[in-house]
């Protein structure tokens, strides 16, 4: 059976506090206040910096067994490397911890700058090697360098499963059905990205994944989701899961604490 999966993208901000989150929850349990709430949950830290082992042990302590952790990848590699040169970068990113979600680890995101246009020889250059399975993410592992030194790395899987990826595109040039043929060639999910107008918007399912940011409906990172739009967004999710596609769905419009309200009105409408 497919499954849908509803949560925020991040969950550390100041904003929530006392809002979304009761007064008086103390820091360390925010993730566990989000599991209770949601069903899902994208971490983004992993985008800014490498992480260590403990900090996605600490996710698995404090969220239920069937609660997936979506991983994003780092902007060193999509941003700064621009997909080119990565073996030793992919490396030290799944080193870094990621294996340590075991059968909770969800899609992995990997989010391409607006200036990087499509081109189909960089592009399925690095997703030819991105692992499939946490037996080859952790072979792809043992090849870290010294970024991650090696009482602060995970290089085997004590579970063994799938891993698959997901990218979203910011550049229009990938609005083509060359783009989406390769993402089919590679089992790759294209994200749906909704912004107000600024990047591609592209709902087309190459893999069996369909993976939804909400950035904001009218403004980008910060306006909420009128009731009208969730509706619209349950029902679009509703139409994926029944032609049999995992959903997994991410508010990212944090910044005036709109995601987790957001959230848990989208997993109201799909209740019912």
């Amino acid at each position: 059976m497919a499954d849908i999966s509803v949560g925020v993208s991040g969950w550390r901000y100041a904003s929530w506090r006392g809002d979304f989150y009761p007064p008086g929850l103390v820091q360390r349990r925010e993730l566990e206040y989000v599991a209770s709430r949601m069903t899902s949950v994208e971490m983004n830290g992993s985008f800014y910096s490498l992480q260590r082992p403990s900090t996605y042990l600490r996710m698995v302590e404090q969220t239920p067994d069937d609660f997936p952790i979506a991983v994003k990848g780092g902007r060193y590699i999509t941003h700064l490397k621009r997909l080119v040169d990565v073996d030793t970068p992919l490396a030290n990113f799944f080193a870094s911890g990621v294996l340590a979600l075991g059968h909770q680890l969800g899609p992995v995101l990997w989010q391409l700058p607006p200036n990087l246009p499509f081109d189909e020889e960089r592009v399925g250059n690095f997703l030819g090697r991105l692992p499939r399975t946490t037996g080859e993410a952790a072979d792809l592992a043992a090849g870290h360098d010294d970024k991650v030194p090696e009482d602060r790395s995970l290089v085997e899987a004590e579970v063994e499963g799938r891993v698959r990826h997901v990218l979203e595109v910011r550049h229009p040039s990938f609005s083509t059905d060359e783009a989406v043929s390769l993402l089919e060639h590679h089992d790759i999910g294209l994200v749906v990205a909704d912004s107000p107008g600024l990047w591609p918007h592209l709902e087309r399912a190459t893999s069996d994944v369909m993976y939804v940011r909400l950035h904001g409906h009218t403004e980008l990172y910060a306006s909420g989701y009128a009731p009208r739009s969730l509706d619209r967004w349950a029902d679009k999710v509703r139409g994926w899961h029944t032609e049999g596609l995992d959903v997994f769905v991410y508010f990212d419009n944090d910044a005036r604490g709109r995601a987790p309200h957001d959230a848990v009105g989208l997993l109201d409408r799909l209740a019912h």
